[in-house]
């Protein structure tokens, strides 16, 4: 680590004031160029510490970045990891508030629930099929809190990972009865279709994320526990939202679930 502890916590301080505000703010690392990807993860480990100092229960976790579609958008060639937060889940069919946000987008994902705890190092899919209790969709909003969504990758770790609200929904399947990598999905705005894809542009299989979070977990000492849902990442590039805006998320045999845009 090159960053010391204050100036960690000054930083997730920063970084969640923005995400609590809804402003934005350039990437750290103009100011901190040293910054190494411990001190990233440790900037976001601070922000997780604040969330559960006030109340605040952690449900899961997220991939980030993990398809080729997404790491060509943002300019990056790495997957990432963040937490997911009690209040960043909707209901489904339910509301967005845009006011919550800086400028939101959505992307399509399989969802994953764990009926037991994932440990790294090497864990691979198989290790998460089997812990695996069932699948289901899930749209993600994604909300980076830098200006103009410009960001490098240990700036976006350091803020969770762009996450700020996300709704499942539809079917649950067990993954004995699914093929993850062949699972058509379609994302609708407004009734259009806005991307389409399937589950293997999440690393050749989305269960592969899954994989990569917990060997990265282990890598601090940490673990993915049972009942933890994980949303395993964008299968398409992400989509721009606002208000008005209903978007639709339809995955072959796991059903739709949809969300809808308000000031």
């Amino acid at each position: 680590m090159n960053l010391d502890t204050a100036t960690i916590a000054k930083l997730a301080a920063h970084l969640e004031d923005c995400e609590l505000q809804a402003h934005d703010t350039l990437k750290i690392t103009d100011d901190h160029p040293d910054m190494d990807w411990e001190d990233a993860y440790a900037i976001q480990d601070e922000i997780r510490r604040r969330k559960v100092a006030r109340g605040t229960r952690i449900i899961g976790f997220k991939a980030g970045l993990t398809s080729h579609a997404k790491m060509k958008q943002m300019g990056v060639e790495t997957p990432c990891f963040g937490f997911l937060a009690d209040y960043f889940s909707l209901p489904e069919g339910g509301e967005a508030k845009v006011s919550e946000m800086i400028h939101p987008k959505v992307e399509p994902e399989i969802a994953f629930v764990t009926k037991a705890a994932l440990r790294g190092p090497g864990c691979h899919i198989g290790a998460v099929l089997a812990a695996t209790d069932f699948v289901l969709p899930a749209i993600e909003i994604i909300d980076s809190r830098y200006r103009d969504f410009k960001f490098d990758l240990k700036s976006v770790i350091a803020d969770n990972c762009s996450s700020a609200r996300f709704v499942v929904g539809g079917r649950i399947a067990a993954v004995a009865d699914v093929d993850l990598r062949t699972l058509g999905v379609v994302m609708e705005k407004n009734g259009e279709i806005v991307a389409m894809g399937a589950g293997a542009a999440v690393l050749g299989h989305p269960a592969a994320a899954i994989a990569m979070l917990a060997n990265s977990l282990a890598e601090r000492g940490e673990e993915i526990p049972a009942g933890s849902l994980i949303l395993s990442g964008g299968i398409t590039e992400a989509v721009s939202v606002a208000p008005g805006d209903n978007v639709t998320l339809r995955i072959q045999s796991l059903g739709s679930t949809s969300i809808r845009f308000v000031e």
